[in-house]
């Protein structure tokens, strides 16, 4: 029998860099939608934070750099209906031209950027239910890039490449990615305001996402049981232009 059933009640989310960002608004909104909620980040101060402003969220730590704590925690987490990964290493070394690239950090990056992202679904993948889903993290750069954004491109078309491979290996369990813009996450909006505006001001839609419209897409890949192998851009029109 084909599951239709659209809403995430009763459902038990996870989210790997729930504390805050696109992560945090996403538990929200799953919340909001009456899911069960579970937040695993890095930092044990601010995800425990997050998971109080939710009630009956639970939080976990992982260092997604090491596979016996991803292992770790889904040994504890056991069964859940869905997994969101929307960590990410925003170190400044990330940006840059490759004739100044650190060669050495551009590694360290890809620890957690795809390794840790490829060892959360490795082992998120064995207690998930079977029509449940894997939800990635991409981002605009792995279509649009920039001068000094050959490694964040690089690393947002891994793992789009990444989410066509695993919804074949992994079928029926379904693997898309959300392709988010600029969104004004914390980490955003603590650069100069100009800035964030001269990068959204040849938009269609000139401004940066909020946190909880690009959460909306993780959700909808949730829920459209016939959406894997998906890339779903939320970038305000920058496909376009």
């Amino acid at each position: 029998m084909i599951n239709t059933e659209m809403t995430l009640a009763g459902k038990r989310i996870v989210v790997v860099g729930g504390a805050s960002g696109i992560g945090f608004a996403l538990a929200e909104l799953a919340h909001a939608q009456g899911a069960t909620v579970v937040i695993a980040s890095s930092n044990e101060t601010k995800v425990r934070a997050a998971a109080s402003r939710l009630d009956g969220a639970t939080a976990h730590t992982v260092d997604l750099r090491d596979e016996a704590s991803v292992a770790h925690l889904f040994e504890v987490i056991d069964k859940h209906d869905h997994l969101a990964i929307t960590a990410g290493d925003w170190s400044s070394s990330m940006f840059g031209t490759v004739r100044d690239l650190d060669l050495v950090q551009a590694r360290g990056l890809l620890d957690v950027r795809f390794w840790g992202v490829l060892a959360a679904v490795k082992y998120g993948s064995r207690s998930i239910a079977q029509d449940g889903s894997i939800t990635l993290t991409s981002g605009m750069l792995a279509h649009r890039p920039r001068p000094g954004t050959p490694l964040a491109t690089a690393m947002g078309g891994a793992v789009e490449h990444l989410t066509y491979g695993l919804a074949i290996d992994l079928a029926p369990i379904r693997v898309n990615a959300v392709s988010p813009g600029i969104v004004l996450t914390e980490h955003v909006r603590q650069r100069p305001e100009a800035a964030v505006q001269a990068m959204v001001a040849s938009l269609p839609v000139p401004r940066g996402a909020l946190p909880a419209e690009a959460a909306q897409a993780y959700v909808y890949l949730m829920l459209n049981a016939y959406a894997t192998g998906q890339v779903l851009p939320v970038d305000g029109g920058g496909l376009l232009v």
